[in-house]
């Protein structure tokens, strides 16, 4: 054998036994994790409007989806409460997965768009411009979804189990204190951006969908609360208090729903929304951005 067939031997199972970078299995390290959020965030700040609104939109969409598969998972359920807040979690978990897999602007993990800012690659402006017209994307997706799910009627069946649920979950919601809201937002979105962090960490679709299971299903159990998939909840509450059947099945008076209004949505969304921006953007992603790129700082804004 020849000196250079023997090299090529060795460089031959070399290569067998050393995954390339594209193709490892490895996770991305914490440190390579906060470039690629860095750089993606400049990426979505500077996305033109258009595209930006229309992903938001299906971001909007597919959180409303994962919001009404989870009502309909702990609708008549039987079990202990923390096997259905369990349930109600894993089963939200599908509206994450979908925005992640798919591809969609959603609100609350693009609060980490505040790396590339803090980095000084996107201004102020292109960072507040992102945030609302993906705000209101996200509203407009998660409204019509639920007036879609509304008008096909699926509540109707098992003695308006489904709907007494969705009325009661947009009840609780419209009620919680503003203070006590904004710090439930912050723990939902912390809990939310954590597992968008993981994403990128990911290297296949099943380890991305694995990354977002845990996170996401403990803040449904815990019952923090989360401004997007708030506003399906509460839409689809309003849109069911129009129908005297589903009324009649909860055993609701009309001045016990007097709470589910316009008002009462926004006394929920709005603290929540500021919540989930300190939650995301401030403990997750000013926190990784101090940790790993503070150093990297350059330009001005």
């Amino acid at each position: 054998m020849t000196r250079a067939s023997a090299t090529d031997d060795t460089r031959n199972a070399q290569r067998a036994v050393r995954p390339s970078p594209a193709t490892g299995s490895d996770a991305y390290a914490p440190k390579e994790i906060a470039a690629r959020v860095r750089d993606v965030g400049v990426a979505k700040a500077t996305l033109d409007l258009p595209s930006l609104f229309a992903l938001a939109v299906l971001a909007g969409a597919f959180i409303a989806l994962g919001a009404c598969f989870s009502t309909l998972a702990i609708a008549g359920f039987e079990g202990s409460y923390g096997i259905q807040r369990l349930v109600a979690g894993f089963s939200f978990s599908l509206g994450l997965i979908l925005v992640v897999l798919a591809g969609a602007e959603l609100f609350t993990g693009n609060n980490l768009v505040v790396m590339a800012w803090a980095s000084r690659l996107v201004t102020t402006r292109a960072l507040l411009r992102s945030w609302a017209w993906v705000y209101a994307g996200n509203l407009v997706g998660t409204v019509a979804t639920a007036v879609m799910v509304f008008l096909t009627a699926p509540w109707v069946t098992h003695s308006f189990q489904v709907d007494v649920v969705a009325v009661r979950i947009a009840l609780v919601k419209s009620q919680i204190p503003p203070l006590e809201a904004f710090f439930l937002g912050i723990l939902a979105n912390a809990l939310v951006c954590l597992a968008v962090w993981l994403c990128y960490g990911a290297r296949s679709a099943g380890d991305k969908i694995l990354a977002i299971l845990f996170p996401i299903t403990a803040f449904v159990a815990l019952g923090f609360e989360h401004s997007i998939a708030n506003m399906y909840f509460l839409a689809m509450g309003l849109l069911l208090t129009t129908q005297p059947a589903v009324m009649a099945a909860g055993e609701w008076s009309a001045d016990s729903l007097q709470v589910l209004s316009l008002w009462g949505a926004l006394h929920n969304l709005v603290p929540v929304t500021l919540g989930n921006i300190v939650g995301g953007g401030g403990l997750v992603g000013g926190m990784y951005w101090f940790i790993y790129l503070r150093k990297g700082v350059r330009g001005s804004d």
